[in-house]
């Protein structure tokens, strides 16, 4: 399952309302650190299938949501579990810390 690409009209929708967890990454195309954990967040989508949902929302183009969340720095990474925010976390890392991140907040 590839990661999706959300907007703040679908936000509610897509991410509070969801029946699995969802992992919300807030970037911009510009964001050198977001193009670095792109490819490890497609990989993990993948790996955790139905399990998991993780959704991209461009920042430039869609202000509200991070404004909602107070993001000051991208990427900024946001679990969503029962529409509640369980873990957060700013700026890149490698696969297996943004795993074991996710695994620890679901």
């Amino acid at each position: 399952m590839a990661t999706q690409a959300v907007t703040d009209a679908q936000f509610d929708a897509e991410v509070r309302k969801s029946a699995t967890p969802v992992v919300v990454d807030f970037w911009a195309p510009w964001c050198g650190p977001c193009r670095q954990i792109g490819p490890d967040l497609e990989a993990l989508s993948d790996e955790y299938g139905d399990r998991v949902k993780i959704v991209k929302i461009n920042v430039d183009e869609n202000p509200e949501a991070p404004a909602e969340l107070g993001v000051r720095g991208i990427p900024a990474l946001f679990v969503f579990k029962d529409g509640q925010v369980v873990g957060s976390k700013t700026g890149a890392a490698p696969k297996a810390a943004l795993k074991s991140w996710i695994d620890g907040a679901i």
